[in-house]
């Protein structure tokens, strides 16, 4: 491919771009996604455009997904609270994916070969969670970060500022160099300069979480293996299945 391209046929769950249109202190997410599966290959999907209020910023979680065939390597997402005045949390999360086009499968090498490109998903966890832990049977796990109020909110002014980017610009994904971890990595150096240093950890993203850890980026609960199983959201996501409730229910 010569260029990358917002136009292709792309796969449903794919085809709609989100982007945000900021009002003060409020943000319009527009096209959140809400897949509802109902087997790994079958879903109905659904957009939405969901309001959200900065002041109402509570905090952001890291979710790391490791591949079952290659634990080295992983996917991993982020995942914005808001706590309104009344009723529960709700979660905005943010999956950074490759862009397929219809009938089109994912391998490591066609994404060094300028293969698809890069998409930012804004969902709802009953999608990218839900759809990981209770059809795919993946490992997932969730980690409190330690980011403050500002840092969480100049994280996710970042996140937004580059998912609209994509939506006027788009980019091939790549492999190594622009992936789901990389530019995580790119958002935190942005608000906090140097703050991750580069090492085979980003490279294999399935170590990523002992990156965090050992950076102080998420939450310890003892060492990092008493971390780690603190952080596993299976069984939980497996009881909630399809609940309102999902993303506080994983949570408890």
């Amino acid at each position: 491919m010569l260029a990358p391209s917002n136009y292709r046929n792309w796969e449903a769950d794919q085809a709609v771009l989100p982007y945000v249109e900021f009002q003060g202190n409020q943000f319009v997410a527009h096209n959140v996604r809400y897949c509802r599966y109902l087997d790994q290959e079958s879903y109905v999907v659904e957009h939405e455009d969901r309001t959200y209020d900065m002041s109402q910023l509570r905090g952001v979680d890291f979710f790391m997904v490791p591949f079952d065939n290659m634990p080295r390597l992983a996917h991993t997402m982020l995942s914005f609270e808001f706590a309104p005045p009344q009723g529960p949390s709700q979660y905005l999360a943010v999956s950074i994916e490759t862009r397929k086009e219809q009938g089109e499968e994912y391998a490591a090498w066609k994404g060094s070969a300028r293969q698809f490109e890069l998409m930012y998903v804004l969902a709802d966890e009953r999608d990218v969670v839900q759809v990981r832990t209770n059809l795919r049977g993946e490992n997932v796990y969730r980690y409190r970060t330690t980011a403050t109020a500002e840092q969480t909110r100049m994280l996710l002014v970042d996140v937004l500022t580059r998912t609209n980017q994509l939506a006027s610009r788009p980019e091939f994904y790549d492999t190594l160099t622009n992936n789901c971890t990389t530019n995580l990595v790119d958002h935190i150096n942005r608000i906090q300069p140097q703050r991750v240093k580069y090492d085979y950890r980003v490279l294999l993203p399935g170590y990523s979480d002992q990156l965090a850890f050992d950076e102080g980026l998420i939450q310890r609960s003892g060492t990092f293996e008493e971390t780690k199983a603190r952080a596993y959201v299976n069984p939980k996501a497996l009881a909630a299945a399809n609940r309102s409730e999902f993303s506080q229910l994983i949570r408890r």
